[in-house]
């Protein structure tokens, strides 16, 4: 049998092929071979002298090749990792990503209310809303997405972790929520600019473009549009929580502060950037008397 065929022969055969096409190329390999052999990583250090099958070997080459062409890895297996879930992705979604954990952690930190109304804003996978909900049995949180595929994907996840007392409403940011207010509202909105060099990243080019990049020509267009519209969706003393670019933050913090938001500030993700900021909206005696 040939060497290519054992499990050791596949990883670098698909090691190598990948090497000028991903960072972590080793890491990719093992992950598409564990996925088409499905078997824990593990074994290929165990038994690294396993055969695999040639229609194993012919599946492990196509996806090899699709992750040469820059396709994620998560819409090639089909899934992806967020907190303590594993949540199933595909084109309609983005793919979650680990500094978004952070507005999970802050919300977490900032909420104190029993029974806590939440909502995620543009909800995708539903990593966010199912994060917080997995954390906060007694909390009732709330998902919008325009995007009816997108729901679809976060309400399959929410089936999957038997998080079913998660609402999921279609339409853009707060217009499926008039009259209702929420203790805490996170978004992870679109926030690059259509002409901004990470555009043009290759694995960007399979994620959907309408949660990547705002229509209007301005990147901070869907951060001041959620902003504006944030106040009467707040309970008093609620918390607006929003990722945005890396060097967003002085014109996010601007903004929160003139539409009159206290107790703004930024906090950096495990990279180092700023990479959220928040917000809360004043309660009656924290505002401003008569002078």
């Amino acid at each position: 049998m040939a060497a290519n065929h054992t499990t050791q022969g596949l990883l670098e055969l698909g090691t190598a092929r990948l090497a000028d096409h991903s960072e972590s190329a080793s890491l990719d390999a093992e992950l598409l071979l564990a996925h088409v052999l499905n078997v824990a990583r593990a074994r290929f250090r165990s038994h690294p002298e396993d055969v695999a099958a040639e229609s194993a070997r012919s599946r492990y080459l196509e996806l090899i090749e699709r992750r040469e062409r820059g396709e994620p890895l998560a819409y090639i297996v089909g899934y992806r990792d967020f907190w303590t879930l594993t949540l199933a992705v595909s084109p309609a979604v983005l793919v979650p990503r680990p500094e978004t954990e952070l507005l999970v952690e802050r919300a977490l930190a900032l909420c104190d209310v029993p029974g806590a109304r939440v909502v995620d804003l543009g909800t995708g996978s539903g990593a966010i809303a199912l994060a917080i909900a997995s954390e906060r049995a007694r909390w009732h949180v709330t998902a919008t997405d325009v995007s009816t595929e997108a729901l679809a994907v976060a309400q399959a996840n929410a089936a999957s972790h038997g998080l079913t007392r998660v609402e999921f409403l279609q339409g853009s940011w707060f217009e499926p929520l008039a009259g209702r207010r929420f203790d805490v509202v996170v978004s992870n909105p679109p926030y690059i600019g259509a002409d901004e060099s990470e555009m043009e990243s290759p694995a960007l080019r399979f994620e959907p473009r309408g949660a990547l990049t705002p229509a209007a020509p301005n990147a901070l267009a869907c951060l001041h549009q959620i902003i504006q519209s944030a106040p009467p969706h707040l309970e008093p003393g609620g918390w607006l929580l929003l990722e945005h670019g890396s060097t967003q933050a002085p014109e996010v913090v601007r903004a929160l502060v003139e539409r009159g938001f206290r107790h703004v500030r930024s906090h950096r993700d495990l990279a180092g950037h700023e990479r959220m900021t928040e917000g809360q909206w004043p309660r009656p005696d924290d505002m401003p008397g008569p002078q």
